[in-house]
């Protein structure tokens, strides 16, 4: 069935008339030139109209199409990853809804910390939340997977805090992707990739064109089709399977297949649409814009796998045990629309209005629930969940005449108006009827919510030039939100070019990040194994008078204090260094509370109407963290004369997150005699020890005639994970993964082979400590972390993922 759907594909690359497209038909060489990105005008960071990459008072990586469209993985988290080395997305899975929309780091700070735009428009985030054992635990990050790669013009990544700028979430850092405007031209782009195992195989078919209309309008549509199987490295599950007969084991143990889990990438869907698209109003400097998308996602992830003799089986329903599945449907859409110019006093304005709205509904399927016995259905409808956006914005501009500024003053205002919504819809009542359906219970009539909240914001942006030398910037912004109050934050910054070789750059700043709704409001039961056991876990709003005897209080937003130091270097032509270090501290910092667990919390739970459910968590302002680090960017240019050219490429980032305070227990939760710790060693070590600790890319580019080979090797540094056993404490060695490609432009087609992770390197396995019993059948022991030995690697740090080599072909074709 793929091999027809690859057929399909480039039979219809290769007859489109031209409504998918992909505008790439430069020659290698002129591809080379694209990716020295110093002399890019850059639009984050600054609100002047002409800065450059190396002339910005903040770090700024600017990925160009060429290192978009040349990665193996078409996956816009993935690309980054491979590209920025402060930037981190591990490879998830067997955590629900997180194997669907994966979280991913800047900085190793939460990613919704990190603020994602769209030609600088603030973009919605998903509706889901992670509240399972991954990296970014508690986060409600952006989709930024739902971009289909084709659309994008460049990337820019803010590695600085911009909350004063921005507003709430610009703590990490700022993502803005700066999509395609071109009026004509374009092509296709086929794929197909597999592993070397022969599974994870991806077919895709995208396209980008553009279109001119009126006078000076255009519109540029970008559209994606991708289809991935689902990949699986877990290893056979030798527990006992069936219950003994006659004390003995059953004759079946001998013959069923152990290969019961599936451990890995999960198999998805995927369809987008992108226009962008602007109108002048004649020659009155006035022009109209406007970008819109449309994303769906079908996905199937798998749960653990229930065993004939386990307590959540029913034998007659499934004689040998079952996998149950989590089934997604993922909606994601936006629009905005705008009217921008520039008055006869020279102030330029711009007025928008930009909506966002996600979508997730959960369908589960191969399960059954046990309440309802051997009439159990096997397919359930499990309910939804929706988040929802919308941004009215005003902004100002002008360079203002001041005699004691060599460049004039850069002056710029705005004000704005944001409404959020979530919402969670039931699912259907077996769904959730007694323990509910096994893997996901469906979202109880309690669990419904539809609520929403705004917040009102201004703020001033100067920048300017005592001296010609001399860049000075300063920038404020005041938030009031309904629901929680206002705030105010402040950034400086500065940049000194000491003489043509050689730039000082350093800012400093407070920012915020308001708690999300996801946070605030979010409730569902979810089965997580500790220590090989199953819990059934109820994720409780802190508002909940369960969660309030658990020791929950209203969550405040985030304050952070931001610092960075560092300077551009260009000691000889087409050689640049940019050095950057970096602080961030993060007060009232919002995280999900341990999985809090024990006979005492069962029963505690079994009083107040929540029988069967044997753990309780919700989200809190418990934290202060530091974080603290370095980044080193460096990059040749070499003209090889009759043997082409060669851009190098050396980044290092090197990040530590450290505690810096647990609040204690609160009250409530201690007068509940639970001997419970609301915050502990495993969340602890998920913050500061499950990012790696640095990442080193060494990165070369050769272009030679219609010929050009891309060879990237990336250094993963080492991570920890801790448990709430010491004795299960695991650290993992650095790990190499080697990229390569070679692609040959022969007219307008482009063709493309090449090999991710060409290594076949694998992160290090678990501890793996086994018992075996008197009949030959193994299980963990009490410090196992493999489940049984099934799963060899960990479930959500893994930084470059647990599938191995991955083969790729591209065929291009532009017009």
């Amino acid at each position: 069935m793929r091999q027809q759907m690859l057929v399909v594909g480039i039979s219809l690359a290769l007859s489109s008339s031209g409504l998918w497209a992909q505008a790439n038909n430069a020659s290698t060489e002129e591809a080379a030139k694209e990716l020295d990105t110093l002399d890019v005008i850059v639009s984050v960071g600054t609100r002047t109209k002409d800065r450059t990459v190396a002339e910005s008072v903040a770090p700024v990586d600017v990925l160009s199409p060429e290192e978009i469209e040349n990665a193996g993985t078409p996956e816009i988290q993935a690309v980054l990853a491979r590209m920025i080395p402060s930037f981190n997305f591990p490879r998830t899975s067997i955590t629900d809804a997180s194997d669907h929309v994966r979280p991913a780091q800047l900085r190793g700070l939460s990613p919704d910390q990190t603020l994602v735009l769209i030609n600088g428009k603030r973009r919605h985030r998903t509706a889901i939340i992670n509240v399972n054992g991954t990296v970014g635990r508690g986060s409600s990050p952006v989709d930024l997977n739902a971009i289909p790669s084709t659309a994008i013009q460049r990337i820019e990544v803010l590695r600085d805090g911009a909350a004063a700028q921005y507003g709430s979430d610009a703590i990490a850092g700022v993502i803005n992707v700066v999509l395609k405007d071109a009026d004509n031209g374009g092509g296709v782009d086929v794929r197909y990739g597999v592993h070397d195992r022969g599974d994870g195989a991806l077919v895709q078919v995208a396209g980008n064109m553009g279109f001119s209309f009126g006078t000076g309008g255009f519109a540029n549509l970008s559209a994606e089709f991708r289809d991935k199987e689902s990949t699986n490295r877990s290893e056979p599950d030798r527990r006992q399977q069936y219950p003994l007969v006659a004390g003995r084991p059953d004759p079946r143990e001998t013959t069923i297949n152990r290969l019961n889990h599936r451990f890995g990438d999960a198999e998805t869907q995927d369809k987008s649409l992108f226009l962008n698209a602007g109108l002048p109003f004649g020659d009155t400097g006035t022009e109209a814009y406007g970008f819109a998308s449309f994303a769906q996602r079908d996905g199937e992830s798998a749960g653990f796998f229930r065993r004939a003799l386990d307590a959540r089986n029913i034998i007659a329903i499934y004689p040998n045990g079952f996998l149950p599945l989590i089934n997604s449907d993922v909606r994601d859409s936006s629009i905005a629309v705008g009217v921008r110019g520039t008055l006869e006093s020279g102030w330029a304005w711009d007025a928008s209005v930009n909506y966002g709205q996600s979508d997730f509904d959960f369908i589960i399927s191969d399960t059954l629930n046990v309440q309802l016995g051997a009439a159990s259905q096997k397919i359930f409808d499990a309910g939804a969940l929706g988040a929802d956006q919308t941004v009215f914005n005003l902004d100002l501009r002008n360079n203002l005449d001041v005699s004691w500024l060599e460049s004039g003053l850069n002056a710029a205002f705005g004000a704005e108006y944001r409404r959020e919504g979530f919402n969670i819809n039931a699912g259907e009542p077996n769904s959730y009827f007694g323990t509910g359906s096994q893997v996901f219970p469906g979202f109880r009539p309690s669990d419904v919510i539809d609520t929403s909240r705004h917040n009102y914001a201004a703020y001033a942006d100067f920048e300017g030039n005592p001296i010609a030398a001399l860049t000075l910037g300063a920038a404020l912004r005041f938030e009031d939100y309904s629901d929680f109050g206002n705030t105010t934050s402040g950034k400086l910054s500065a940049r000194f070019e000491v003489n043509e070789l050689l730039a000082l750059r350093g800012t400093a700043g407070t920012g915020f990040r308001a708690p999300n709704l996801q946070q605030q409001f979010y409730s569902t039961t979810s089965t997580n194994f500790i220590n090989g056991q199953p819990f059934d876990i109820r994720t409780f709003p802190v508002s909940s008078p369960v969660a309030v005897a658990l020791g929950a209080e209203p969550l405040k937003a985030e304050k952070t204090r931001n610092y960075s130091l560092g300077f551009v270097l260009q000691p000889i032509d087409k050689l640049s260094i940019t050095v950057d270090a970096y602080r961030i501290n993060i007060d009232d910092r919002i995280v999900l509370s341990e999985n809090l667990t024990g006979a005492a919390v069962t029963n505690f739970l079994a009083t107040r109407g929540f029988a069967g459910v044997t753990g309780g968590r919700y989200f809190t302002n418990a934290v202060e963290t530091s974080t603290k680090g370095f980044d080193v960017i460096g990059r040749y240019n070499f003209n090889l004369n009759d043997y082409g050219t060669l851009t190098t490429t050396i980044a290092y980032n090197r990040n530590e997150t450290d505690i810096d305070r647990v609040a204690p227990n609160p009250a409530a939760l201690s007068a509940a005699n639970l001997a419970l710790q609301r915050i502990g060693r495993v969340e602890i070590g998920r913050i500061t020890l499950a990012p790696p600790r640095d990442k080193l890319i060494l990165g070369s580019d050769w272009y030679i005639g219609d010929f050009g080979v891309r060879l990237n090797a990336t250094r993963y540094g080492s991570y920890q994970l801790l448990s709430a056993n010491p004795l299960q404490d695991e650290s993992f060695k650095p790990e190499w993964v080697v990229d390569l490609s070679v692609n040959y432009q022969w007219n307008n087609l482009n063709f493309a082979v090449g090999a991710e992770n060409l290594n076949n390197n694998y992160p290090e396995r678990l501890n793996k400590i086994l018992l075996t019993d008197v009949n030959g059948f193994q299980s963990s022991s009490p410090i196992d972390n493999s489940f049984n030995g099934i799963l060899p690697y960990a479930r959500g740090e893994a930084p470059f993922g647990f599938n191995g080599k991955f083969y790729y072909a591209k065929l291009s074709y532009a017009f």
